[in-house]
């Protein structure tokens, strides 16, 4: 459909912009310069009103780089050999390893922008997901594999970890065993659907 393609497009023009902002931050950092908005919107080539609608404060900014550096350990597998659950499921055991590994810092993190009420998360996942189902978005209507990629979203973050720990009292491996029956059984419903006359 051409607005879900529109808006698909934003999501990435976003995502670039963002990216370009992290990485201005992270050269500035680098050099040691104390952060501001500003000065990282003027290295990345950015309007200044841009920067500030994705970061409003160099605190924010600051702990974006931290959570930035982590998220470089996910690693997409590139063995032909391996389909497309082996790929998405390598990619979500990593996630949740990472959450697991700093779940402190990813609280923190959570818990900041549930009381700005919101605000633009990384989505990071997203990159890594379309990234690890890359083949099935040649299959699959673009439409339908959207939706897969967001349904899919919902188990790769540290809400996830919070519901299972929290909510359901399991310990890391439970936690691995549920997200990934969940992550299957989307899977199979999204072939299931694109696969229907």
């Amino acid at each position: 459909m051409p607005g879900q393609d529109k808006r698909h497009e934003r999501v990435n023009q976003k995502k670039r912009t963002r990216a370009e902002l992290l990485k201005a931050a992270r050269a500035l950092s680098d050099e040691g310069v104390t952060l501001t908005i500003p000065d990282v919107a003027d290295r990345a080539g950015i309007s200044r009103a841009t920067a500030y609608r994705y970061f409003s404060t160099p605190d924010e900014l600051l702990q974006e780089i931290a959570l930035d550096a982590v998220a470089l350990a996910i690693r997409i597998p590139d063995d032909p050999s391996l389909d497309v659950r082996a790929r998405m499921e390598s990619v979500i055991r990593q996630v949740l390893v990472m959450l697991e590994n700093n779940e402190t810092t990813f609280r923190h993190f959570l818990a900041a922008r549930i009381v700005e009420k919101g605000g633009r998360r990384g989505a990071r996942r997203l990159g890594w997901l379309d990234e690890a189902l890359a083949p099935l978005s040649r299959e699959m209507p673009r439409r339908l594999y959207l939706r897969l990629l967001n349904a899919l979203a919902l188990l790769t973050g540290m809400e996830t970890l919070v519901v299972m720990k929290d909510v359901c009292d399991l310990d890391a491996g439970e936690s691995e065993e549920v997200v990934i029956w969940m992550a299957r059984a989307i899977l199979a419903a999204a072939e299931e659907e694109a696969r229907a006359p």
